[in-house]
């Protein structure tokens, strides 16, 4: 579902839950909640932000603990704990919607995918989410599902082919 994306963008938008991880919830006997984070999206994120801003939500509330610690702390990223079925509005008080890249997966998500610029879902998303969707990777959450959003992204809108011109500096990226 294609749609005219404007020429500047502000940010890249990602949901947490489904996107970065697998979307499970992991219970021990004590009711500690662990969720398990997919390899070399945090690389890929290192090598986008070089051209734009790159924002997590997450609407887990009882797990916002260990989202935090991921992806706020180790990863350095911009988070917020937005609830699904508010995140419109929330993109909307912050960023010009046409002007932002968002990634998620749940059924929420294809309401934010009909009011940005662009929304990429990962491969085991909610139908509704794969529908709405201006790209779908081929990897599902938690599998390196941002990582090939990422290397979309950076050939689609920043002309970046070969991740060695940006490795090697032969891309021009913000300063």
């Amino acid at each position: 579902m294609e749609r005219a994306l404007e020429t500047t963008l502000d940010a890249f938008i990602l949901d947490v839950d489904g996107v970065l991880t697998d979307g499970g919830y992991y219970y021990s006997a004590d009711g500690k909640v662990l969720k398990k984070f997919g390899p070399d999206d945090n690389d890929a994120l290192k090598l986008l932000a070089r051209y734009i801003d790159i924002h997590a939500v997450s609407g887990d509330h009882r797990g916002f603990p260990i989202t935090h610690k991921r992806v706020a702390e180790d990863m350095g990223l911009k988070l917020d704990l937005v609830s699904t079925d508010c995140r419109v509005q929330w993109l909307a008080e912050r960023y010009n919607p046409a002007r932002l890249i968002y990634m998620g997966d749940g059924i929420f998500d294809a309401l934010v995918f009909r009011a940005v610029g662009y929304g990429i879902a990962p491969a085991n998303a909610d139908p509704v989410a794969l529908r709405t969707a201006d790209f779908v990777t081929s990897r599902s959450g938690g599998d390196r599902a941002v990582s090939e959003a990422v290397m979309h992204v950076l050939e689609r809108f920043f002309g970046v082919c070969d991740i060695f011109d940006i490795l090697e500096g032969r891309k021009n990226a913000r300063g």
